[in-house]
């Protein structure tokens, strides 16, 4: 659960499965800009957590127009964080009959919008 102050919406992602510290790098993109430019950049950014994100972002935005009425072009991306999730344990045959771990990391991903000071 997050916490939020009055007038603030946010959107979750869960168990994306992308390793948080890959998708951190592309959330520090966007926090504190607005919802319209923060999608712009997460529309040209090349990485594979841009599209997960942006999903994330445009739901916040949708959250914040239907529950509080306010409008996507006066929204701010206030917050933006990853955590990690539970992480998916494989092993992997090496030589002489041992075994390798392989780590298969997932992400929750949130973000928090607010409406612009004017």
């Amino acid at each position: 659960m997050v916490r939020t102050e009055p007038g603030e919406v946010y959107a979750v992602a869960r168990h994306v499965r992308i390793a948080p510290q890959k998708a951190r790098v592309v959330v520090d993109l966007i926090r504190g800009r607005s919802v319209e430019e923060a999608i712009g950049i997460l529309r040209f950014t090349p990485r594979r957590a841009s599209p997960i994100v942006r999903k994330v972002v445009e739901s916040a935005a949708a959250n914040a127009q239907e529950n509080l009425g306010i409008a996507r072009r006066d929204l701010v991306v206030s917050r933006a964080f990853v955590d990690a999730g539970p992480t998916l344990k494989r092993i992997h045959p090496r030589q002489r009959g041992q075994a390798f771990p392989i780590l298969k990391r997932t992400s929750h991903i949130t973000v928090v919008v607010r409406a612009r000071e004017v």
